[in-house]
């Protein structure tokens, strides 16, 4: 797939309105892309210098997660395209339960990855909420304690190679994977400047909510849809849908301290009430050798 082409499927599928892109758009075009016979020739034409290498490699960095992130398609505020390296690992950070600024897809290329989806619940698991913000495109993020909180793990996802899913910005989840594993991601229009992240206090967590992960919530009913798919024809497999994920909205409360405590922090630890997060690092962009020789390998892998 030409470079061009990429970007005019994804503006055509995404659309233009006033209103978001639905998940379901947005992992659509994710599975299509992320097929060997369309992603292999589109990563080739990349790693060969059809692209712009320094704006590329400037929004590329390891995560604070301990996977790499390659943009390759730049298309804001519209879409970003990105592949997501996972090394097998585990990162410095586990990830926390969180949401999105956009509805996001991603799709598996290579490996396998475990998706759990969480709602706010009385009865659920204590956390401490936190409200995130980023300094613009490859900007710092910051983290702001807000409160206290309560999660209930709803349903747990294995995506093997082929299947993709696609979230609204309003739904809780956490993604873990323990192999090496490959995925394009897709982050679309974004509708809101912050999300939301949940520190699960550690103490209290036991059987399959043991483990931290990133959590955002965000305001509204959310709609979580995941959409397993076969991407050498494009069919729908199976379509699991859960709406009603939670309604914190941007300038309600969370749990009983509401907005206040905690100061925006880019570094240092955060404590808080059974949950302590260390403030993210600066992002630091990967060398354009690093960024070229993973997606040279990746073309490789699909044969291209």
């Amino acid at each position: 797939m030409q470079v061009e082409e990429a970007r005019r499927l994804l503006a055509e599928r995404l659309g233009g309105g006033p209103g978001p892109p639905s998940p379901e758009s947005a992992r659509a075009v994710t599975a299509q892309l992320a097929h060997p016979d369309a992603l292999g020739p589109l990563v080739r034409r990349l790693s060969a210098g059809d692209l712009d290498l320094a704006e590329c490699t400037r929004l590329s960095y390891r995560h604070v997660l301990g996977f790499d992130k390659l943009l390759l398609l730049a298309g804001a505020p519209r879409f970003m395209l990105r592949v997501h390296f996972w090394h097998g690992r585990t990162g410095p950070v586990p990830e926390d339960i969180h949401n999105h600024r956009c509805a996001i897809a991603s799709a598996v290329v290579r490996g396998r990855v475990r998706m759990e989806c969480y709602e706010p619940a009385a009865d659920g698991v204590p956390a401490t909420a936190y409200r995130e913000t980023i300094d613009g495109p490859g900007g710092a993020w910051r983290l702001r304690r807000v409160g206290d909180a309560r999660l209930r793990l709803l349903c747990t996802q294995q995506y093997g190679p082929g299947r993709s899913y696609g979230l609204a910005a309003r739904t809780l989840h956490r993604v873990v994977s323990e192999e090496p594993t490959v995925t394009l991601f897709l982050e679309t229009a974004p509708q809101r400047s912050v999300t939301d992240v949940y520190v699960r206090n550690s103490s209290h967590v036991t059987g399959p909510e043991a483990g931290r992960g990133d959590s955002t919530v965000d305001g509204g009913p959310a709609a979580y849809t995941t959409s397993a798919t076969d991407i050498g024809d494009g069919h729908l497999t199976d379509d699991d849908r859960i709406t009603d994920i939670g309604r914190i909205t941007d300038d309600e409360p969370i749990g009983r301290e509401g907005r206040s405590g905690g100061d925006d922090r880019s570094r240092g630890d955060i404590r808080t009430g059974g949950a302590e997060r260390a403030g993210p690092p600066p992002k630091t962009p990967l060398p354009p050798a690093v960024y070229l020789a993973e997606l040279d390998a990746l073309a490789r892998s699909l044969g291209y």
